[in-house]
């Protein structure tokens, strides 16, 4: 790993403020975004999702219409059945999970709808700025 990335992450526990500031004030250097990118990829291509799955156990992606739409056909479901059985509006008006782990989930950290996951779960991993929060 380059190590002024390295560097960067082990501050930004401590010093999350002025890593905030660092990435505000080059959030238009293309060759930052290009390097960070190039970092990211390669931090991800030594990770397998399968021996964790926190992400699926914590958190919850946006499903967006098109994402209901094709779950529920998958799953032979009407659209109003899986939205009242697997989800809920969040405080922004999103569909989220009603609960956490993911209701897909298997035990063997398998998504039983991997093909047919929503779009939030095929971008993933996004690529995160420390926010101190």
């Amino acid at each position: 790993m380059n190590p002024e990335l390295s560097s960067w992450l082990d501050k930004s526990k401590t010093q999350w403020k002025e890593i905030k500031a660092f990435l505000h004030k080059n959030r238009k250097n293309k060759h930052l975004d290009v390097w960070f990118h190039k970092e990211h990829d390669e931090v991800f291509q030594t990770l397998n999702c399968l021996d964790c799955a926190n992400c699926c156990k914590t958190t919850s992606p946006i499903f967006r219409d098109a994402d209901i739409r094709r779950i529920a056909k998958h799953l032979r479901m009407k659209e109003a059945a899986l939205i009242e059985q697997y989800l809920r509006l969040d405080e922004v008006q999103d569909y989220v999970l009603q609960k956490a782990p993911c209701s897909f989930l298997g035990t063997d950290n398998k998504c039983s709808i991997y093909e047919h996951r929503p779009l939030a779960c095929r971008e993933y991993p996004h690529p995160a700025i420390v926010t101190g929060k």
